[in-house]
């Protein structure tokens, strides 16, 4: 979607040419004051924010309000909020595919809600924060941060490749695919199937394919398609069920989405990682 309009003065935004294999990178300032208070949909990747201004960011998720310097959210189902006075971060996603190699831990281990960067990174995410204010650039910030990912990186902790290949089917397919069909294809019960999807990926299988049909879902939704078009064109049974699925992810209606008007930060992060899991499926 081309949301258009009038040039940004309220914020500073980037993104990065270049990031890690199945990552992205994008950095954010406000320089307007205009303050940050971002609703955040369900999505199929790890969130990394590195906040490295003044100012805290206030999270409110599934298990309730933190105010952190950064942070780590894996795949949660419900919708979740973050604010800030003067908002100053930089902002990775993995797909997750990749989170183990590049975080150090099994994306199980994030749980249901975000994760201080510190808790994780120690010393590492300070000074992080501490380089990524003193930089004058964003490819300077970029760099950094691409930096720390290549220290962290262990190429040998990988999933399975029935789960990379489960993985991809479910993108390619824009969630649409059958999971006893998907583990028969690999010799694999239905039970091994989800046990192995959960521990290497985060989810079971049923439930990153809903993520990334309501990904799709959510894109047809903001281009102003009505949503029972929606609904028959990304696989839901009926309108009711993408109803379902977008109060879940979204904590609103498919009407609602469709009319909400999104702050200049929220339309630049969109574009973003549009194109990301665009390119990735």
């Amino acid at each position: 979607m081309d949301f258009g309009g009038e040039p940004d003065v309220e914020w500073d935004f980037a993104a990065a040419d270049a990031a890690p294999p199945g990552a992205a990178i994008i950095g954010y300032r406000d320089v307007g004051g205009a303050g940050l208070d971002l609703r955040v949909a369900g999505t199929p990747a790890i969130t990394v924010v590195i906040g490295f201004g003044d100012r805290e960011l206030i999270v409110d998720d599934a298990v309730g309000r933190q105010t952190l310097n950064g942070f780590v959210v894996g795949l949660p189902i419900e919708a979740m909020r973050i604010r800030s006075e003067r908002a100053e971060c930089v902002e990775v996603r993995l797909l997750p595919i990749q989170a183990y190699s590049l975080l150090g831990i099994p994306p199980t281990d994030l749980g249901r809600g975000v994760v201080a960067l510190e808790d994780l990174w120690g010393w590492r995410a300070r000074r992080l924060r501490e380089q990524l204010a003193a930089a004058r650039t964003w490819d300077e910030r970029f760099a950094l941060t691409k930096s720390l990912l290549a220290q962290r990186n262990r190429p040998m902790r990988t999933p399975d490749p029935e789960v990379l290949a489960g993985w991809n089917r479910i993108l390619t397919s824009r969630g649409q695919v059958k999971i006893g069909e998907l583990a028969e294809s690999f010799g694999w019960s239905r039970k091994q199937l989800w046990a192995r999807f959960e521990s290497q990926i985060g989810l079971t299988p049923k439930r990153a394919a809903m993520l990334v049909r309501f990904r799709h879902a959510v894109d047809g939704l903001l281009a102003g398609r009505p949503a029972a078009d929606v609904a028959a064109a990304c696989g839901y049974t009926d309108q009711a069920h993408l109803c379902r699925d977008v109060s879940i992810f979204a904590n609103r209606t498919p009407g609602a989405l469709m009319g909400h008007y999104l702050p200049a930060i929220a339309r630049h992060r969109y574009r973003a990682w549009g194109k990301f899991f665009q390119y990735r499926a």
